[in-house]
């Protein structure tokens, strides 16, 4: 036998392109594929499993079917890639009553590395990509200001992640809807884990695909934090050392590479815009903000940790915004900002109007003091926004010191600035880096260093306010514990070690912390306007034997339902079929999903029906 090319229309996009008759399954032509129960499924599992762990599935089963071949030998697929899509995919079979195909068996049909393998799902992760070659010499501190690909942005944060290995790391949050990771790259001083009392900051670019500036603004401030953390910047070892960074360049890549076909310098408003699913992410977020406005008026109902409601999934929702909500829920954020384009202006919430009806209302949050002051801290520190002519990009918003409250500029729903206020301890902004979506390259450059200093500003603001640990008596963590501040209808949580951080403004405050089965304690706090620091606050809390708030008590124990859809639900599954109860189905009944395979008389596929 001898390679062949590969002509299997559901394989073109492998990342090699060659292989070999008879494949594993011993089927030994390419006609005799195409007819297969096999083949077909990995043609259809796209549509069955509604883009969960798609296409990394078809890829695989690509490997399988039509297995790489070199020099007239096959090569098998690497084991251990088999093994993490299976233990991150079984959930979504699960979710349709279906079986774990049988030719995607980890150990019968993959090898281990040392007998030699390849990843077929490499190139997915960009790591099958031509670089350009760049001189040896070149500094420390040398940035190349261009429009990276996907796959030259996730070369270039993996170079820099292993340039500073000791403060930085990379990491996916998730996969988009054509199977991108969504590559995030952290910094701190220990790189994968959550520090005690340390805060959490996160930037998210390229939320709109054809909104690229902020994408490109990340990657090269990943850069920027390395080289200068090396080369001893007081400044930004100050800010590595105290504070866990995470930098998200690009949420909507499938979005990016439709937009990076027209070209840079073409400024379009559409095209790139939207996601693969043609769902605008910033529209995509539970509406938190209506059950805010519906709670504002009852005595006593807080304005935080609102719960998603059921209905929200019972549209469409982007694997990518549901990648982003499981992040905000297993780091706690304190905050945040989400870089855009289009226009030169710093927004913050809440950006949906108080009446529905009304386009253009200023609709503040509790914590209006210190979103403003947020959004000055950005705004004051470029040179641009900062500047008072008002014949320029942005001069719409000069006599409002380059901010504005996102529903007075215009309201929408679905928000993520306002879903991170209301359903965790995030704060987040949403700046607004440009009036030109795509640039061209010899703009970037300009660019840069009117946002750098200005990024930089943001991120230092992680550490205003105050924070600390709520114990027991015994020093043991109280997780999940309410810090109120009275006067501000909005209260944020302890984390998993007891630890806490409440953005404040100057000024006085009584703050109290509390928890289910303890006594409420307070504290007066006075933050001198010329602070720089989060100042400590911790609370020591005792049990008691009643708790005088039942509708409190409820409240905090159930801050999230415990059958919380975000967790247990899949998104992906089809809905409104009929689960299960009391055994499985009667042996007459088949899946929803059987239609998919009417055309096959003999060889329907009876290994995927669970037995």
């Amino acid at each position: 036998a001898k390679c062949v090319d590969i002509a299997l229309s559901s394989c073109t996009d492998v990342a090699y392109t060659q292989t070999m008759y008879p494949n594993f399954l011993d089927q030994k032509s390419r006609e005799v594929i195409e007819y297969s129960s096999e083949y077909i499924l990995i043609s259809v599992l796209h549509n069955l499993l509604q883009g969960e762990c798609n296409p990394d599935l078809r890829l695989l089963g690509c490997s399988v079917l039509a297995p790489q071949c070199e020099k007239d030998k096959v090569i098998k697929p690497c084991r251990h890639v088999c093994e993490n899509l299976k233990k991150n995919c079984l959930p979504a079979f699960d979710a349709i009553d279906m079986a774990w195909p049988y030719f995607l068996d980890c150990d019968r049909f993959f090898a281990g590395e040392e007998e030699g393998c390849f990843d077929p799902l490499a190139k997915l992760r960009g790591e099958v990509d031509i670089e350009e070659d760049l001189p040896s010499d070149l500094p420390a501190t040398f940035i190349q200001f261009k429009h990276h690909s996907y796959s030259q942005m996730v070369s270039t944060l993996k170079k820099t992640a292993s340039k500073c290995s000791h403060i930085a790391k990379t990491y996916s949050i998730g996969r988009s809807f054509e199977g991108k990771d969504l590559f995030v790259i952290e910094f701190s001083t220990k790189p994968g884990h959550h520090e005690l009392l340390k805060p959490e900051f996160k930037y998210i670019g390229n939320m709109h695909g054809n909104e690229v500036v902020g994408k490109e603004l990340l990657i090269y401030l990943a850069q920027y934090l390395c080289s200068e953390y090396l080369l001893g910047n007081p400044r930004i070892q100050t800010l590595i050392n105290n504070t866990r960074i995470h930098l998200l360049p690009s949420l909507n890549p499938d979005g990016y590479e439709l937009a990076a076909e027209e070209g840079a310098g073409y400024n379009g408003w559409v095209i790139g815009r939207q996601t693969a699913q043609n769902l605008d992410l910033n529209r995509n977020f539970p509406d938190l903000t209506s059950e805010a406005y519906r709670r504002a008026g009852i005595h006593g109902a807080r304005l935080d940790h609102i719960p998603i409601p059921q209905s929200y999934w019972w549209g469409k929702v982007a694997p990518e915004t549901k990648a982003v909500m499981k992040w905000l829920r297993s780091i706690p954020f304190v905050l945040s900002a989400s870089l855009h384009g289009g226009e030169l202006v710093v927004t913050y919430p809440y950006d949906y109007s108080r009446h529905p009806m009304e386009e253009k209302m200023f609709s503040p949050t509790p914590d209006e003091k210190m979103f403003k002051m947020l959004a000055k801290a950005y705004a004051d520190a470029h040179p641009v926004i900062s500047d008072r002519s008002e014949l320029r990009c942005g001069g719409n918003f000069v006599k409002r010191g380059g901010i504005i409250n996102g529903a007075e500029w215009y309201s929408f729903t679905g928000g993520m600035a306002d879903f991170n206020y209301l359903h965790t301890n995030c704060f987040e902004v949403t700046v607004e880096v440009g009036c030109e979506k795509f640039p061209l390259e010899e703009e970037l450059f300009t660019i840069w260093h009117e946002n750098r200093d200005a990024l930089l500003n943001y991120m230092e603001m992680v550490h205003r306010g105050i924070k600390g640990i709520v114990s027991d008596k015994f020093g043991n963590p109280i997780k999940n514990a309410r810090i109120s501040v009275r006067g501000i209808q909005h209260d944020i949580t302890t984390a998993a070690d007891g630890d806490y951080w409440r953005l404040l403004p100057p000024g006085t405050y009584v703050i109290s912390a509390q928890a289910a089965g303890y006594s409420r304690v307070m504290k007066r706090v006075t933050l001198p306007a010329k602070m720089k620091r989060a100042g400590r606050v911790d609370f020591v809390l005792r049990p008691v034997e009643t708790w005088p708030n039942k509708l409190l008590r409820r409240s905090m124990e159930d801050m999230y339902d415990p059958y919380d859809p975000l967790e247990l639900f899949d998104p992906h599954a089809q809905h409104g079929q009929p689960e299960a109860r009391g055994g499985s189905p009667s042996g007459r009944e088949k899946p929803w999903w059987w239609s998919y395979f009417s055309s096959l008389d003999l060889h329907k596929p009876l290994w995927l029906l669970k037995q």
